[in-house]
């Protein structure tokens, strides 16, 4: 039994499917997926996002804005994350964090945004999903500062001493189809320290598809190339990670899959 613990079921591409999530999902479930978080990375989104979840029993989702889609302007409130988070469905603050990459002029702008996430995530007790770029002590920084109570670095693929940090606040370390990646040697020796027991596993789907689909298309039926990267990783065996990633899902966001 595996959980997707971060995808884009809006940004999903469906033409094998022909345009239909309902089928793509039950490819992912006839795999053994029984649970998808999808992630919300503009407010914009949450409308369909909603739609998708009051459809499916099975998928929950967060509200938040990505660094990337920050306004340069008026950054994101905390009312306005924390009155969208009571819809019942929503077990999750984000995808927020730090992104430098592409957007280093727009520093302060996501610094401030991920503040206001940081914030509404402890005053709604929901945890935090965070996404980090070229921003590892920023990213961490204020995630001390501000207190940040619970969360998951999402598609980790920092260092040991980033990891080590988010560990030591708390925070849980998801992993997606890049810890599959022949030239990851770097994060696949983070991947063996990693405790088994703050892991998570995801597809970020669309992105990021797993060796041996590299290339194509993701989408959440491939979690189990995910997870089996990391167990031979970690010397498990698949059931082992697939069940204690499942209850470390379960444990952080509060839901029973």
């Amino acid at each position: 039994m595996f959980v997707d613990s971060h995808c884009h079921l809006d940004r999903l591409h469906l033409e094998a499917y022909h345009g239909d999530l309902d089928a793509a999902l039950q490819a992912a479930r006839e795999q053994g997926v029984q649970h998808f978080l999808t992630v919300c990375v503009d407010l914009a989104d949450v409308p369909v996002l909603s739609a998708i979840t009051a459809k499916h029993q099975d998928v929950s989702m967060s509200v938040g804005v990505h660094p990337s889609d920050v306004e340069p302007t008026v950054p994101v409130t905390v009312a306005q994350l924390c009155e969208l988070a009571q819809h019942p469905k929503v077990i999750a603050i984000g995808e927020t964090g730090l992104d430098y990459y592409y957007h280093p002029e727009q520093a302060q702008q996501q610094q401030q945004s991920f503040i206001n996430h940081i914030l509404a995530s402890n005053h709604t007790e929901k945890p935090l999903i965070v996404h980090t770029r070229d921003a590892r002590a920023d990213t961490i920084a204020l995630l001390r500062d501000y207190k940040a109570q619970q969360g998951v670095l999402h598609c980790f693929t920092e260092d040991w001493d980033t990891a080590k940090a988010a560990l030591d606040l708390g925070f849980y370390i998801s992993l997606s189809g890049i810890v599959s990646f022949a030239n990851a040697k770097e994060l696949k020796e983070v991947a063996k320290k990693l405790p088994v027991d703050r892991l998570l596993i995801e597809t970020d789907s669309p992105y990021l598809a797993p060796v041996p689909y590299r290339g194509k298309k993701n989408e959440p039926k491939y979690v189990p190339a995910v997870a089996q990267a990391i167990a031979d990783i970690k010397g498990l065996s698949l059931a082992e990670l697939a069940s204690t990633t499942t209850r470390n899902f379960e444990q952080l966001f509060g839901v029973s899959v």
